[in-house]
């Protein structure tokens, strides 16, 4: 294992590809979760039912995440992880400004229309994580690499913080929604600067490798567990903040619970994720193990 002194640690855990990975990822979670947190306040602006077109809007987000993932992960290695972060940043960017101007848009079934911006917004901020991880992971020594990720999922994640208090200081959440179509335009200007991996440029170099093959995961037994095993861990993570926390006014409402605001149950909830992102690539580290933080 390759030995590093402090200084040198510090240059890599805190270059130019970490730090803007960690704001795009900032930048990603406060518009995939700015629907959570104005569901109840922009539905009922718009004299819509918060229950029902809210796990319609919702449902529609989370297909545009799923079938992003899977192109933007094709396009990743066909055509490499930059292209990838420009690309979505832009989709995602654009859908959230559009999703300020749903108030002026004029159309009788706003449902539909709102429900469609959410899934190419959701298309869009598939990538960005996917690809701004892939990136640090591709520059960072493989000694570095726990703790960098890390570093990139507990900033990134206080995205959601963010999104909550600028709801509550902005009073509205159309100007929320501009914000976060504005700071994804502002991360692509600070993407531009950002290099290519060296591993998927010398994997470029290669000849005879099957890249952005997204079947190859069901060619091989091994490969096609480890994979079904990847999402079966992530799977219950997304259930208590896609569905418990996100709709907490909802379940709230079954154990005669008032007043819960989904919006700050969001904030709290990612703040403790935040923490736990960055204990866990320090304890990976210390235990040179990714398993055993998994299970604790």
């Amino acid at each position: 294992m390759q030995q590093f002194t402090f200084k040198e640690k510090l240059k890599h855990l805190f270059g130019f590809p970490v730090i803007v990975a960690a704001l795009g990822y900032f930048v990603d979670v406060y518009d995939l979760l700015l629907f959570g947190i104005v569901r109840v306040p922009s539905l009922k602006d718009m004299g819509l039912d918060v229950d029902i077109a809210g796990t319609i809007i919702l449902n529609f987000q989370m297909v545009g995440l799923l079938l992003g993932g899977i192109l933007w992960g094709v396009l990743g290695d066909k055509k490499g992880r930059l292209s990838v972060l420009f690309g979505s940043i832009l989709v995602y960017s654009l859908a959230n400004i559009a999703c300020g101007f749903l108030p002026q848009m004029h159309f009788t079934d706003k449902v539909t229309i709102y429900a469609t911006l959410r899934f190419i917004a959701g298309v869009g901020l598939a990538g960005e994580l996917g690809a701004g991880i892939t990136l640090v992971s591709e520059s960072l020594p493989k000694e570095l690499r726990a703790i960098g990720t890390s570093i990139v999922a507990g900033f990134g994640v206080l995205g959601a913080v963010v999104a909550q208090l600028t709801v509550e200081l902005a009073g509205s959440w159309t100007l929320a929604y501009f914000i976060g179509g504005g700071l994804g335009l502002l991360l692509l200007f600070l993407r531009i600067g950002v290099f290519e991996s060296g591993l998927y440029k010398n994997l470029e170099k290669e000849s005879g490798i099957s890249k952005g093959n997204f079947f190859s995961f069901f060619t091989n037994k091994k490969r096609f567990f480890k994979y079904i095993a990847c999402i079966t861990i992530g799977m219950p993570i997304w259930f208590c903040i896609g569905i418990l926390v996100v709709m907490s006014n909802q379940f709230a409402a079954v154990f005669e619970i008032k007043n819960i605001n989904p919006g700050k149950a969001i904030m709290w909830c990612y703040i403790g994720i935040s923490v736990g992102d960055i204990a866990s690539g320090f304890l990976s580290q210390a235990l040179a193990s990714r398993k055993k933080p998994f299970f604790i």
